[in-house]
């Protein structure tokens, strides 16, 4: 099945939903020592490999981090084709002063907050179905 492609579509039906949790960015160079079920994200870079995981599997790993992120996904079935949803909603959050790091799956966009935003930016999300 497609996803949506109409960017006012998207942005009235995205209902993000905050996945609860500590979320870390880390980079590893191999996956040999890794739990693959406690990966979220994988992603491989020319410098190394980027995982998403929860805080406590990355502490309990070793694993080192800078920031710790809180996740957003929304819950609407963009298209991989769609355009402008990503635009908007991180425009939205930077007037805000809100970093977000943006993933993509199949089915849904998922954004990574500083925790410290999770409550404002979910408060700008929600506010684009009103």
């Amino acid at each position: 099945m497609a996803g949506e492609k109409d960017l006012e579509t998207l942005l009235k039906t995205m209902k993000p939903k905050h996945i609860e949790g500590d979320y870390v960015f880390c980079v590893i160079n191999s996956l040999e020592s890794i739990d693959l079920n406690v990966i979220v994200m994988l992603f491989k870079e020319e410098e190394a490999t980027t995982i998403i995981l929860k805080k406590e599997c990355a502490d309990s790993s070793n694993l080192e981090y800078t920031s710790v992120m809180a996740w957003i996904t929304l819950t609407v079935h963009s298209s991989l084709e769609a355009v402008g949803l990503t635009a908007a909603f991180s425009n939205a959050l930077s007037q805000e002063e809100i970093s977000c790091n943006v993933v993509a799956g199949y089915y849904h966009d998922h954004i990574f907050v500083d925790q410290k935003d999770i409550n404002k930016a979910m408060e700008i999300l929600n506010s684009f179905s009103k």
